[in-house]
């Protein structure tokens, strides 16, 4: 029997994808060439279904990477020339801050415990940082920034560039990129797709920054997958260097499959989901929500503290084959996390639920 994967990335495939897979087999995709006709019509494609589920408008590119944490670098080298601002409330949005730190950037920060969210009143951005970089939905701790907050974040300092790292939320959020400079996912999350791609959702006010930093002698744009050359190869549905092609493919063809569901829909199943998982932990005996603010909790990604180790709650579920995450870090012991992805169903989510109430006894 199949087991039901509840674990934040790499997580459950999406029902579709081994249908999808079998047809990339078939079609020999992973030998077309990467200026083929045929390359350039899965890229269309794919760029159509991505803009139609998250509402992308025209005036930002979509491009890809190896991973979420390669734009990190990508961001951080194209859109800053001296200095970037960090909230930093968990391991991954630390780990952003950390790479700026590394690429010699004069990077601030805003910390927070983990497991505790920002409200927009109470952020402050430096004068002269270039780049706001806000993580939406903190994987590590659970932890979700409100998108009416992250757009007040940028109206109130819209001469700043801002970044969204959607990782473990995409295509939930309902962000506005009338609003948003610049956002990035990967698919082995939410999209239910093996690891391996990273996507680069990014405006003409990021291309020009890093036009004009590439002209300066004393900073360095990075050599390998630079924004000003992603955006030339874009505009002919191009790569400068042979990308994943059938995860781009998969990938579209998923984006495809949630648009016939609906972005709406989508995001009210996902909100059913947490909600029943939301008020387990809140009752439940041996479970507590990490995350105190209900405000603050992730959707995608439920962390509940746990009574008795994590390891026995894992082997209790695993029994009836379902897999969920161990805590990140420091509370892989004394935490369990819950993805709650399109992949999974309502009927998965209360079998869990069932499972996780057997400990209760």
């Amino acid at each position: 029997m199949k087991q039901v994967y509840f674990t934040a990335g790499p997580a459950e495939m999406y029902p579709t994808f081994e249908q999808h897979l079998r047809t990339a087999v078939e079609q020999q995709l992973g030998s077309i060439s990467h200026r083929s006709q045929k390359f350039r019509s899965i890229y269309q494609f794919t760029v159509e279904q991505l803009r139609a589920l998250m509402n992308i408008p025209e005036t930002h590119a979509i491009l890809f990477a190896g991973s979420a944490s390669e734009v990190w670098e990508r961001v951080l080298l194209n859109c800053v020339e001296h200095e970037s601002f960090h909230l930093v409330n968990g391991s991954f949005s630390k780990k952003f801050y950390e790479y700026s730190v590394s690429l010699r950037k004069y990077a601030h920060k805003q910390e927070k415990p983990f497991g505790e969210g920002f409200d927009y009143a109470e952020v402050e951005v430096p004068e002269y940082a270039e780049l706001v970089c806000v993580t939406h939905n903190e994987t590590s701790s659970g932890v979700q920034m409100r998108e009416p907050d992250i757009h007040k974040l940028k109206r109130s300092n819209s001469k700043k560039l801002i970044a969204v790292d959607i990782v473990s939320s995409a295509p939930y959020p309902e962000l506005d990129f009338s609003v948003i400079d610049t956002a990035f996912f990967s698919v082995q999350k939410a999209f239910g797709l093996p690891a391996g791609l990273g996507v680069w959702v990014v405006n003409e006010k990021c291309l020009a920054k890093a036009e004009r930093l590439q002209k300066y002698e004393d900073v360095t744009i990075g050599a390998h997958n630079s924004l000003p050359m992603l955006w030339k190869n874009f505009k002919n549905f191009e790569t400068p260097a042979t990308p994943n092609v059938i995860s781009i493919y998969l990938l579209g063809k998923v984006a495809e499959d949630l648009n016939r569901i609906g972005a709406e829909t989508v995001r009210k199943q996902t909100e059913e989901k947490y909600k029943l998982l939301n008020k387990f932990v809140e009752t439940g005996k041996n479970f507590s929500p990490a995350v105190v603010e209900e405000r603050h909790r992730s959707r995608t990604v439920i962390v509940a503290n746990t009574r008795i180790s994590s390891a026995e709650v894992i082997a209790q579920v695993k029994q009836s084959n379902m897999i969920v995450g161990s805590g990140y870090g420091p509370f892989k012991e004394s935490q369990i996390r819950i993805a709650n992805f399109p992949a999974v169903s309502i009927e998965q989510v209360e079998a869990l639920i069932g499972e996780l109430k057997k400990l209760e006894n």
